[in-house]
């Protein structure tokens, strides 16, 4: 029954620190609206959380093999997926592709899921400790 439980928990637990990543990804982007030559970057999030919840705790996402110490470390990625450009629908003159509407749309968005997956969560709590007391 726990790991019934655990595993329960486990998805919601994964998919709210997918959510709280993209939602740093897409701050960055707004935060760099002004940076010449930044490129908007994203996920998609049901490849990320695929991954992430078929990922072994011990394994880790693969890594590059660096044979001098002057090379630059890997991209960072949200569990195994590397965040992948935005591509660009009407260039900049500065060669930024951050489009603030669809930037703001997006951190909307996942704002809102963020929200309900905490609802969901809390109400679903509730509804269990209902039952353990009796109520």
């Amino acid at each position: 029954m726990m790991s019934k439980l655990d595993d329960f928990m486990r998805f919601h637990e994964t998919a709210l620190a997918v959510r709280g990543m993209r939602q740093q990804l897409l701050a960055s982007n707004i935060a760099n609206a002004d940076t010449p030559n930044y490129k908007a970057r994203d996920i998609d999030f049901s490849s990320v959380l695929s991954n992430a919840l078929h990922t072994d705790g011990k394994q880790s996402a693969a890594t590059l093999n660096k044979t001098d110490p002057q090379h630059l470390a890997s991209a960072t990625d949200l569990a195994g997926v590397v965040p992948q450009y935005r591509p660009n629908g009407q260039g900049n003159i500065d060669g930024n592709t951050v489009d603030m509407d669809v930037e703001r749309n997006q951190f909307t968005d996942n704002s809102i899921r963020y929200e309900a997956s905490l609802t969901i969560i809390n109400m679903q709590i509730r509804n269990m400790l209902a039952a353990i007391q009796g109520q």
